[in-house]
């Protein structure tokens, strides 16, 4: 695989600072039951990295003391982390709002038949991955029959109330391109999917998040590979919009790595850019317990360009 970090180093993006963190996202390791395209993870089946119950009980022990009241897990795919329900239960039990960012066909693996429902009766949010209402493109990004297997899985859930109107039970779809561009407005998006999908399928949902492809990991070595990079690069940096810098993830977000150590972004710890706190760099997150990191500086470089281009990008979808 092509390393981008060196290709991201030298840049001009603004100096940030952080905020009060409001979310404690949480990767719980890299395995993952498929191996997609723009993956900036590099997650898949051969991956065996995975937070211990050692870890998991710091995340805990930090909400308790940090008041932070949204939990975003990921992965990999985080519910084959064999502590994922504990914690979600425990979480949930401590008021925090628990988000699972979900690929859609774990819930038809083998041994996985209970979780759709174990997450409802958790009122656990679901962010789910479709990049696209159309099977071939699912299909190409994703692996051959992720798309009716995901359908499958929409169906289901909404059959337990998510995504339905007037429900609790929330239910996001996550878009990304299929390659070096740019997402569409997100409004649009949103629409055409509620169309196609509710058509076609009977699915119902709450809303869509469009997120833009990072140039790291396995989809910024294809880049490389296709001599795309710096062609995307440009892209990226001539959509930037400053009025984005306002509401970028960074800001309010800590990220957790599967060995418990704490980045800026998610995008940061796949690069391995560790957040810096009064001159420590790389901190456990058992170090930063009632610390308060507002005003501390955030690790930037070329990638965030893909946050603010165009409607901007974060975990929780289009800027503006």
């Amino acid at each position: 695989m092509h390393a981008t970090l060196p290709l991201l180093k030298k840049t001009d993006f603004p100096a940030l600072e952080r905020r009060t963190t409001e979310t404690l996202q949480v990767n719980l390791g890299y395995t993952c039951n498929q191996s997609c395209l723009h993956c900036h993870v590099n997650a898949g089946p051969t991956r065996t990295e995975q937070m211990s119950l050692e870890n998991i009980g710091r995340v805990l022990d930090y909400l308790r003391a940090s008041g932070v009241r949204q939990l975003d897990l990921t992965g990999g795919a985080p519910e084959m982390n064999p502590h994922f329900r504990w914690l979600v239960s425990e979480a949930r039990a401590l008021g925090v709002t628990v988000m699972d960012r979900c690929n859609l066909t774990i819930l038809s693996e083998p041994g996985y038949e209970t979780l759709a429902a174990f997450l409802a009766g958790e009122g656990v949010r679901i962010t789910a991955s479709l990049p696209c209402y159309m099977e071939d493109n699912v299909d190409h990004q994703r692996g051959n029959g992720v798309f009716q297997r995901s359908i499958a899985a929409l169906q289901a859930l909404n059959a337990l109330g998510y995504g339905q109107p007037g429900s609790a039970l929330e239910l996001n779809l996550v878009f990304n391109p299929q390659g070096p561009s740019l997402p569409p407005p997100q409004g649009a998006l949103e629409a055409a999917y509620r169309d196609h999908l509710g058509t076609d399928f009977g699915i119902v949902f709450t809303r869509l998040l469009t997120l833009a492809n990072m140039p790291i990991q396995r989809f910024g070595s294809t880049l490389i590979s296709r001599g795309q990079f710096n062609t995307y690069m440009r892209l990226l940096r001539d959509a930037h919009h400053d009025d984005n810098l306002d509401a970028v993830m960074c800001r309010s977000l800590l990220s957790v790595d599967w060995e418990g150590h704490v980045y800026d972004c998610d995008f940061n710890q796949m690069l391995g850019l560790p957040l810096r706190v009064d001159g420590q760099v790389r901190p456990h997150l058992s170090q930063l317990i009632g610390r308060d990191l507002a005003g501390q500086p955030i690790t930037v470089m070329d990638h965030c360009y893909g946050c603010t281009a165009g409607q901007g990008s974060s975990c929780g979808g289009a800027l503006n």
